[in-house]
């Protein structure tokens, strides 16, 4: 956790209240939900885990925010992330920022809890909290989810308001929620996004595509994707093996040239609306964290904010072009992987690797799994599907713009849930 509310304890008894007068508000009333530290909510940091926007609180709810306010929600407190949600290094370390220090995996307090939105999804799994949420561009739902033993959920982008939240990708970034359960998580975001989600039936008659080429790595890992690919067909899901195209260097090369234009962009424009004190563009951020150099890059640098700020936003063909090769390639990996089918389905990441701040730290077993649905801006769900070697592993389940229900119903027939036992440090 990076901070508690000011009003927390007031606002449980206001609902506490109005549950004695008969007034529930919602169907979160009384129910203490946890934001990711770069959403707006008054009474919290609202930072990204950066001092430079330390002490300039915001002076308004998230959209988001005040969805849960009016279903009743305590907003109670925010969650730890990783620094500006992991756009700053290619050398960081999931769930650290300067603020927050490093957020601490349950099931093994040496593991990574993943990122970015690593408190949010370690709180759940601790039992600090049945629900919370976080944000993702890509895979900041969906990793933390796994590596914790959670279901989340990044919804299709614009399907929860960015409103309030300190900004990375125009065109990927989404919030979306993280809880126990793919139920859970189904409530939740029907609160943030304004909306009721489609009746969901069971699995029977669903047509679902494994990608048999979006593996971890892992053998236990994919073994037991292997076994809860089974459950489908024996719950009547017709399962189709697809080869779904995996993406090539010039592929990451320009999701990040994408990225990084529009971080360029998106805080140059966010920034001066959080006061007119500390830093108003990239560019004193960056002048910001090399005077705070001991503090801000202990650990790791800036480099990606850097480039970002030779790129120069995006007014310019290089962005342009792509963009639009990005996005071609996404869409298209997408409709050949899914073909006829109503969901796509792939293992998420490995076991939890070893936090190591010298020398960074980078997943040890991921399939390309988070990549295309990010670009394309489609819905994908992570559900845990066990446990390997005893630390949790998800299956992530991918489907069209409006799909987040079926996704959610379809994870709930699959997931494994347990409670972490809060183990030792290992040598192993």
């Amino acid at each position: 956790m990076l901070a508690v509310a000011d009003r927390a304890l007031d606002e449980a008894r206001e609902s506490d209240r109005r549950r004695a007068d008969g007034q529930k508000r919602g169907p979160l009333e009384g129910i203490p939900v946890i934001v990711k530290d770069n959403i707006e909510a008054l009474g919290l940091p609202s930072c990204a885990g950066s001092t430079s926007l330390l002490g300039r609180p915001p002076t308004r709810d998230a959209p988001l925010v005040s969805r849960l306010r009016a279903a009743g929600a305590v907003v109670a407190a925010s969650a730890n992330l990783s620094e500006w949600a992991n756009i700053r290094s290619s050398r960081s370390t999931g769930g650290w920022s300067a603020v927050g220090g490093l957020t601490g995996n349950p099931w093994a307090l040496d593991r990574n809890a993943g990122g970015s939105s690593s408190g949010s999804a370690a709180a759940v799994a601790a039992g600090i909290v049945a629900l919370a949420v976080g944000t993702e561009t890509d895979g900041s739902i969906t990793c933390p989810a796994s590596l914790n033993g959670v279901a989340g959920l990044k919804p299709a982008v614009g399907a929860v308001s960015t409103g309030g939240v300190v900004p990375i990708s125009r065109s990927q970034d989404s919030p979306g929620p993280l809880a126990r359960t793919a139920a859970d998580a189904a409530l939740l975001f029907r609160v943030i996004a304004g909306r009721a989600l489609p009746p969901a039936g069971a699995p029977g008659g669903l047509v679902v595509a494994a990608a048999v080429t979006w593996r971890t790595g892992h053998p236990a890992t994919d073994e037991l994707f292997v076994r809860t690919v089974e459950k489908l067909r024996e719950a009547g899901a017709e399962v189709r093996d697809v080869e779904a195209p995996i993406p090539s260097e010039r592929d990451h090369d320009d999701e990040l040239t994408v990225l990084l234009c529009e971080l360029k962009d998106g805080l140059d424009a966010y920034l001066p609306t959080r006061g007119s004190g500390g830093s108003q563009s990239l560019a004193e951020v960056v002048a910001h964290e090399d005077a705070l150099r001991a503090v801000e890059q202990e650990w790791f640098g800036h480099d990606l904010f850097e480039k970002a700020l030779e790129l120069g936003g995006c007014d310019s063909e290089r962005y342009r072009q792509a963009r639009a090769r990005n996005l071609a390639w996404a869409r298209g990996c997408l409709e050949t992987a899914l073909g006829g089918a109503d969901v796509l389905v792939a293992p998420a990441y490995g076991p939890a690797w070893k936090s190591d701040l010298v020398l960074g730290g980078h997943p040890a077993a991921a399939a390309p799994t988070t990549m295309a649905p990010a670009v394309a801006g489609w819905p994908i769900a992570t559900v845990p599907m066990g446990l390997a070697q005893g630390l949790p592993v998800g299956v992530s389940l991918i489907g069209r713009p409006g799909s987040e229900g079926l996704l959610l119903a379809t994870g709930a027939s699959l997931e494994a849930p347990a409670r972490p036992t809060w183990a030792p440090p290992q040598r192993g």
